[in-house]
């Protein structure tokens, strides 16, 4: 189914230089016996350093590693790298989302089935800044025509979405990875839970992790279903007719988040990665 003390150089510095520039003294007049006096073999003495120089010269040089220093200090092994939101650069396990999904809280007022005429088993649990469940994952092709998604290779294609691209139009499944979600009714109503059209997703299947948007509406009592391109990025077969999972799939939808334009999958992955980090660490 489809689904980032000049104290001390101060006093020194006026020792040597006062405060005023004196008038130069006039030259002597040379007497009948004066002489000129050979300059000095090791050449003119410099004159004596005043201002800046002065103050440059009485300033110790800073130690390496110190607060006014050049070199900045070196991290340790275990300094790991960042990005530039702040976040470990470290990709995200799909064992440390699991393992945050362990346990339930139900957040809807019944439960889903997987499949029209299947078991209706699946509630949909939160915490605080992210609703899940677990279900199988069926194929979603509606949206714009392509090659892979359209009225001849899917029986159920349907040429709309719920949600539109930002210029207008249907979303395209085989290139923006999206999920469905049921319908508003009594069993649960994503947008109590500030679920909404391009909220960010995060989807773990076996070891893969992968991240979509809220692109869809679906059946009111059928959950589990997201697009072409959402299943290939977690390795799942695509094909609208035979492609799909029948279960082991596990969809984290993060409460009022948003990429826009909705299309913008590469935003959506810098956000989806930084949300599932803080997830997975308890944030």
């Amino acid at each position: 189914m489809r689904v980032q003390s000049l104290t001390l150089v101060a006093a020194s510095a006026a020792l040597i230089a006062p405060t005023t520039f004196p008038v130069a003294p006039l030259p002597s007049r040379p007497g009948p016996q004066s002489q000129a006096r050979p300059a000095p073999e090791a050449g003119p003495r410099p004159p004596a350093a005043t201002g800046p120089e002065a103050v440059s010269r009485l300033r110790p040089e800073p130690r390496a590693g110190s607060r006014s220093g050049v070199r900045p200090p070196v991290p340790g092994p275990d300094a790991g790298a960042r990005t530039a939101d702040g976040t470990s650069g470290k990709p995200v396990r799909a064992a440390d989302l699991l393992a945050r999904t362990r346990h339930c809280t139900p957040v809807s007022h019944g439960r889903y089935r997987s499949d029209a005429g299947a078991p209706a088993d699946i509630p949909v649990c939160g915490t605080r800044d992210a609703v899940f469940w677990k279900a199988d994952l069926d194929i979603d092709c509606d949206g714009r025509s392509g090659d892979r998604c359209n009225a001849r290779t899917d029986p159920h294609f349907t040429a709309a979405t719920a949600y539109t691209r930002s210029g207008g139009g249907p979303l395209d499944a085989e290139k923006l990875p999206y999920v469905v979600v049921p319908r508003p009714s009594g069993i649960w109503n994503h947008r109590a839970d500030g679920v909404h059209g391009g909220s960010v997703v995060a989807l773990v299947h076996g070891d893969r992790v992968g991240y979509a948007v809220v692109g869809d509406i679906g059946p009111r009592d059928v959950i589990g279903e997201a697009s072409y391109a959402a299943a290939e990025a977690l390795g799942v077969p695509a094909d609208p007719r035979t492609g799909g999972v029948a279960s082991g799939v596990t969809y984290i939808l993060f409460k009022n988040t948003g990429t826009e334009p909705i299309e913008d999958t590469a935003a959506t992955e810098r956000t989806g990665e930084r949300l599932a980090r803080e997830f997975a660490d308890g944030d």
